[in-house]
C-alpha cells in the first residue's frame, strides 16, 4: 500500500503494542490466551481497555451484561452514534487477535483522531461485547444478541457454566455488572474489523476483505438418553449406551459435511457424558453440532440429513435423542451504504481488496439487524484460528486498520 503523507493514517506501532499488552492477559498454555468471558482476566483486561479508553478521553458505560461502550463525543449530541466494535474474550485455547483486533482498532481509530484534534459531527463509540465465542456460557455472539433483541437480558443472567456457576453472579464478582439498558437506543452504523479466520486473503496477498454476506450456518444440541449398565456382563442386545448413540451422531455429522464439501462443512465440537467412568455405560450423552454452506437450501438439506441419522443412530444404539437447543446464523445483509464506504477508503488508500462471504460467526451478524453494519476482513497467517497459534504481521494488518478509520469518519461526518 503507498498513500500520500498527507491522507490521515493510524499509528502502527502504537496499534501493535495495544496488541501486544492485550496478549500479556490470560495467557494460554502455548503462547496464546485463554481469557474467557467473567473471568479474573477477562476482568484484568476490561480494567486495562476502560484505563485506555478513559485515557483517550472518551466517557465509558457498561450496559446489565457487562457490554463496555467508551463514547468519543461529536460535534452534534442529538445525531445517532457510530459503533466500532468486536470482542476481548476467547476461546479456551484461542488467538491473540480474534476479535482483539477489531476491538483495539477501534480504539486507535480514537487515539488517531485525537492526534490530529479531528472532531467528527456524529459521536463515536467503541464497544467491547460480552461472549462472543460462547466457550464458557452459550450460544455464542449472546450479549450483542441481546442488544439487538434476539435473547432476553434475564435469560442470559440466569445461563450457567459447566459449573454451575451463574452468568449475572459471575458479572456482578468481576465488576462489571452495569446499570445501562441493553439495547433499545438509536445507532447509526456499526463497523466491526476481524481477522479472516480463513486463509484466502493471505494467499492471495490482499490485505483486506470487505464481507458481503456469510456461511448460512445451522446448529444444534442433542441429548441422548441410554440406560445404566455394567460394561462387561451386559448383553450387546441389552446395552443402551448413550456414549455409543452421541459417537455415530458425531460420525454421521462429519460424513454429511463431506458430503458437501466443498464448499460445505460440519462438525461437532463438544460432547458431554454421565458419568463418563471406567466400568458403567452412561445413560446421558449431548452433543453439539452444526452445518455451514453459503447456500442456504443446501445448509438446510444439511441439517435434515442430520434429523434422519439421529433416528438411524438411536435404532442401532438403542437409545432416545432429543435437538434441545437449535441456531442459526449467515442469512444477515450487510449495508451497501456502508461497504460502499469501505470501497471508497480503499481505493482512495490504495488498498487491495475483495468482497467475499464470511465463514465464521461475529457480533456484527446481530448487529445488522438494528443498524446498517459493515464487516471487514484482515488476513492471518495459513488461517490458522481457535489456536493459540493464531498470528498476523503488523504490515499486512494496518492497511485494513486505515480503511476502518476512514470508513468510519466519512459515515460519521454525514
Amino acid at each position: 500500500m503507498s498513500t500520500g503523507t498527507n491522507i490521515l493514517q493510524v499509528d502502527g506501532e502504537r496499534l501493535w503494542q495495544t496488541l501486544m499488552r492485550s496478549g500479556e492477559i490470560g495467557p494460554g498454555r502455548a503462547g496464546g490466551l485463554c481469557r474467557l468471558p467473567l473471568t479474573d482476566a477477562d476482568r484484568e483486561m476490561r480494567d486495562q481497555f476502560v484505563t485506555w479508553c478513559e485515557e483517550a478521553g472518551c466517557r465509558v458505560t457498561i450496559d446489565r451484561l457487562g457490554n463496555i461502550f467508551a463514547r468519543r463525543e461529536g460535534q452534534d449530541a442529538s445525531l445517532a452514534p457510530v459503533l466500532i466494535g468486536s470482542h476481548l474474550d476467547t476461546q479456551v485455547a484461542g488467538g491473540r487477535y480474534d476479535g482483539i483486533l477489531g476491538v483495539l482498532a477501534g480504539l486507535e481509530v480514537v487515539r488517531t483522531l485525537n492526534d490530529s484534534a479531528l472532531e467528527t459531527r456524529r459521536a463515536l463509540e467503541v464497544v467491547c461485547w460480552t461472549n462472543e465465542e460462547g466457550a464458557r456460557f452459550q450460544p455464542p455472539m449472546m450479549c450483542s444478541g441481546a442488544f439487538a433483541g434476539v435473547h432476553e437480558v434475564d435469560w442470559i443472567l440466569s445461563c450457567r457454566d459447566d459449573d454451575g456457576l451463574v452468568f449475572g453472579e459471575e458479572l456482578a464478582r468481576i465488576g462489571y455488572d452495569g446499570s445501562a439498558p441493553v439495547g433499545g437506543r438509536d445507532i447509526d452504523a456499526y463497523f466491526e474489523l476481524h481477522i479472516e479466520q480463513g486463509p484466502e486473503l493471505e494467499a492471495r496477498g490482499i490485505p483486506l476483505g470487505i464481507v458481503s454476506g456469510g456461511y448460512f450456518t445451522r446448529g444444534m444440541v442433542i441429548e441422548i438418553e441410554g440406560e445404566n449398565a455394567h460394561a462387561g456382563p451386559t448383553p450387546m442386545d441389552k446395552r443402551k449406551n448413550a456414549l455409543v448413540g452421541a459417537a455415530m451422531m458425531i460420525v454421521a455429522a462429519n460424513d454429511i459435511g463431506w458430503e458437501r464439501h466443498p464448499p460445505g462443512k460440519s462438525t461437532s465440537s463438544r460432547i458431554k457424558v454421565w458419568p463418563n467412568k471406567p466400568g458403567i455405560l452412561p445413560d446421558y450423552a449431548q452433543v453439539t453440532v452444526d452445518f455451514r454452506h453459503p447456500d442456504k437450501a443446501t445448509t438446510l438439506a444439511m441439517e435434515s440429513d442430520m434429523l434422519a441419522a439421529i433416528d438411524e443412530c438411536c435404532a442401532r444404539a438403542n437409545v432416545k435423542a432429543e435437538v434441545v437447543q437449535t441456531w442459526e446464523f449467515g442469512n444477515e445483509v450487510f449495508d451497501e451504504a456502508c461497504i460502499e464506504l469501505v470501497r471508497n477508503a480503499a481505493e482512495e488508500l490504495q488498498v487491495p481488496c475483495q468482497e467475499m462471504l464470511s465463514q465464521a460467526g461475529h457480533d456484527a451478524y446481530h448487529m445488522t439487524r438494528i443498524t446498517p453494519t459493515a464487516l471487514l476482513f484482515s488476513p492471518c497467517r495459513d488461517g490458522i484460528t481457535h489456536n493459540e497459534n493464531e498470528h498476523i504481521e503488523l504490515a499486512y494488518t494496518t492497511p485494513s486498520v486505515n480503511v476502518l478509520l476512514h470508513a468510519v469518519l466519512a459515515r460519521a461526518n454525514r
